[in-house]
Parts: structure tokens; sequence; C-alpha cells
């Protein structure tokens, strides 16, 4: 049974995605309409429009990324799964990706650290706007960050059930 607060979290986790993810799109979405009517109806484009939208364009991109990895939704080949015969061999192979998934995301997630590192440190702005890049360039550490924590709860799943599954066999 799930604690009730548990469930709620998931609930209210899920809601706050989809009206965040929601809200990005619909601010680039209308981003590019006031840049089309602009530029090619009204013949006057807005200076540093490609700049701003470029902000929720990239949190978008990596937020939708953060929700494949929440519902576990990630595109995938598994090709494998073909000549896998019983439950527990799709839980093992389940486990052998995500460590993979984990080893390599965690790699990821060191570069990525270096480099906001690297941004906070040289503050770069853009150039017509003078808007922090910072506040672009660290979407990919938070974004990387989430994706790894819902990796591990994945992983900590199939080995559970991986567990369940030989308990209830002996």
């Amino acid at each position: 049974m799930i604690p009730r607060d548990t469930a709620n979290r998931g609930v209210v986790l899920e809601r706050f995605t989809q009206c965040l993810l929601t809200a990005l799109i619909l601010i680039v979405a209308l981003g590019q309409f006031v840049q089309v009517i602009t530029r090619y109806v009204l013949q006057v484009p807005v200076m540093g429009l490609e700049e701003t939208i470029m902000y929720p364009t990239l949190w978008l991109y990596i937020c939708g990324a953060v929700n494949a990895s929440r519902e576990n939704s990630h595109i995938r080949a598994n090709v494998l799964e073909i000549f896998l015969k019983t439950d527990r061999q799709h839980t093992i192979l389940a486990i052998v990706g995500e460590i993979i998934s984990l080893v390599v995301g965690l790699w990821l997630l060191s570069w990525a650290w270096d480099y906001t590192r690297y941004a906070w440190r040289v503050w770069r702005e853009s150039p017509t706007l003078y808007i922090p890049t910072f506040y672009a360039d660290v979407a990919l550490v938070v974004g990387l960050v989430l994706m790894m924590l819902y990796t591990t709860t994945y992983l900590i799943k199939h080995i559970r059930s991986l567990s369940a599954a030989e308990g209830s066999a002996q």
C-alpha cells in the first residue's frame, strides 16, 4: 500500500510538470507567432525575440526529457527482449539497461556540472539583450540531476521486483 502523502506528492508533481510544460509550449508558440506576424506580415522584425525564445525553448527541451524519464517513456530499441522468454530475464535486462543509463548519465552530469561552473564563472550575456546565458546553461545540469534521480528510482524498483520474484519462487 502506498502512503497517502507519497501518492499525493506524485499527483502534485505530475500536475506541476504538466502545467510547466504547457506554459513553456505556449510561451514558445506565442513567441514564434509574434515573430512570424511582425517579420513577414508587418515587415518589422523584433530585435532580440530569438534570444528571448531560446530560454523557454531550451528549458522545454530539457523538461520534456525529464518528463520522459519520470514516465519511463523514452524511445527504446529493445531488440534483446525478442529473444527473452521469462519475466525474470526481462527484469534483469531492465536492470542492466538502468545501470548503463546511470553510468552514462552520471558521466554526462559530471561534464554538465563542469560546464555549469564555467558558465557561472564567465557569466556570458546574450548579444542583443544582454540576458545572462547562465539561466539557459543551468538547465542541462538540473535536467540531468532529475533524470538520474528517476533512473535510480526505476533501478531500485526493478531490483526490488527481481528480489520479490526470487523470494516467492523459493
